[in-house]
């Protein structure tokens, strides 16, 4: 830490101590405002001069001084609630000697109640007079000089607090997500699903392919595992008769951090009985229409360097053109194994000849053909090798009816046909097993209780998971996650001295 900055730090305790010997509790906890900033612009920024001083409007607000402006016997503040900001003016005449003693020592960053009368000023703009002061809290640490910007990107995430005081814009990113969340229940509520919860803790490592993190319950001496994915509980109540289920979830992946990965994330996964994937396709784009229209956005918008259209319907792709048509590859790599594992390498992917051909192809598409899929595309015919729970498709029983969408080179949502057949499904989680039999950690674990729940009969079923983060991050126009992840894991730093 900076030595002027423990000389601000030291003189603000001197004051919070000056403030306690004259009574006055740093940390008050009995001031109830009744009004917030947002509101009062609303409601009177339309009204003139003469309009507000016939209304006489008496309001109490709270909130954080952001700027302060003394002129001796006057002076101006500028107040921050979680709404936005209102003007508040103090003057000697209108305060009680000890109020105007308190204004007069008001650091940037304290916390105050006010309580006044509205009027506009010379310049129109909407201020609280104000007739009382109250302290409520100090501030000991002094905000950026500058407290309308923070712009040390690590900063902001390890004190996220400090980026909220101080960046309107990743406070708007905070409502707007909560916005997009509510419109997201909104829409899968009139159709009539239902929201449910499921378990963090598994038994066992399921439902996506993703290496999980590994814990310990004493009570049981038992291993457990994060959630990757709540799949595989949710198609259970789908067996039980729930028959529309969603769930907005947070789940734990032990993977790489990056600009579209963080090892904690929230996705939304929902499960529809006597749907299929071609359903799920419509229905996703109504999803999203629904939710641009609530946000009041237009069809198409700006993310970084492109311009996203949302017009449905969306593009189709398949599997296996998108490799050809889009990342230039041969026929030989996509019928020869070595081939793949050849330009796999080349193209800097960790892959071994223990994985299944598809997965190769796979990790080539990750590199050759995501990048370049910008306005919304389902990629559909993905093979059977690289989608476990998905159901075969009947022209083509090599490829499963299953599609992915993706948005600004991104994966966004995945989605299929569920796999309702026993002996089909045991027969793949029996391969799966082979491949984390052989160190692949990402593969799935036999759920014997599952097979148990098929056997009662799972009904004809479709599902899907859409990454909430990541559409927040094309809805805000931010290029990182950890932009609309309010705490993303950051590695250890020391503290500074």
């Amino acid at each position: 830490m900076a030595e002027s900055e423990n000389k601000l730090i030291q003189r603000r305790i001197e004051k919070l101590e000056e403030l306690k010997k004259n009574g006055i509790d740093p940390y008050y906890n009995s001031f109830e405002p009744d009004s917030f900033a947002e509101d009062l612009h609303k409601s009177y920024d339309d009204k003139d001069r003469d309009e507000l001083e016939q209304l006489g409007k008496t309001v109490k607000i709270a909130g954080r001084v952001v700027a302060y402006r003394s002129f001796g016997k006057a002076g101006f503040l500028k107040l921050k609630d979680f709404t936005g900001y209102i003007q508040v003016y103090a003057e000697k005449k209108s305060l009680s000697e000890d109020e105007f003693k308190l204004y007069k020592k008001l650091d940037i960053g304290d916390i105050i109640g006010v309580e006044g009368v509205l009027f506009k000023t010379k310049t129109g703009e909407l201020t609280v007079k104000a007739q009382k002061i109250v302290f409520l809290v100090k501030s000991l640490r002094p905000l950026p000089e500058k407290w309308h910007g923070l712009k040390d990107k690590e900063l902001r995430y390890r004190q996220r607090y400090l980026d909220l005081i101080v960046n309107d814009e990743t406070r708007q990113t905070v409502f707007k997500r909560a916005k997009i969340i509510s419109a997201i229940r909104e829409f899968m509520e009139s159709h009539r699903f239902i929201e449910v919860e499921t378990p963090m803790l598994h038994k066992l490592v399921t439902g996506a392919a993703a290496k999980p993190f590994k814990t310990h319950l004493n009570a049981l001496d038992m291993d457990l595992y994060l959630r990757i994915a709540p799949e595989l509980y949710l198609k259970r109540l789908v067996v039980g008769g729930l028959e529309r289920v969603y769930e907005i979830n947070r789940n734990f992946r032990n993977e790489g951090m990056d600009l579209k990965h963080n090892p904690e994330f929230t996705m939304m996964e929902f499960y529809i009985a006597y749907k299929d994937f071609r359903f799920l396709m419509d229905f996703t784009e109504e999803l999203f229409e629904h939710v641009l229209n609530r946000l009041s956005m237009e069809q198409k918008i700006q993310f970084e360097d492109f311009e996203i259209d949302f017009s449905r319907p969306w593009r189709r792709l398949n599997f296996f053109e998108g490799l050809k048509e889009i990342g230039g590859v041969s026929d030989d790599v996509l019928n020869d194994k070595n081939k793949a594992l050849k330009l796999a390498k080349e193209l800097e992917k960790k892959v071994d000849e223990n994985m299944p051909h598809e997965k190769i192809l796979a990790e080539i598409f990750d590199v050759l053909v995501e990048p370049n899929l910008i306005n919304p595309t389902f990629v559909v015919g993905y093979p059977v090798a690289i989608s476990p729970l998905a159901k075969r498709n009947k022209e083509n029983p090599n490829i499963t009816d299953r599609f992915e969408l993706y948005i600004a080179g991104m994966e966004v949502a995945n989605a299929f046909s569920e796999l309702n057949d026993p002996f089909d499904q045991k027969e793949r989680f029996l391969k799966q097993l082979e491949e984390r039999n052989r160190g692949d950690e990402e593969a799935s674990m036999y759920d014997a209780d599952y097979i148990r729940a098929l056997e009662y009969g799972l009904p004809p079923t479709a599902g899907e998971g859409i990454g909430i983060d990541r559409l927040v991050m094309l809805l805000t126009s931010n290029s990182s996650i950890r932009d609309v992840i309010l705490f993303p894991l950051m590695k250890d730093k020391p503290e500074d001295e």
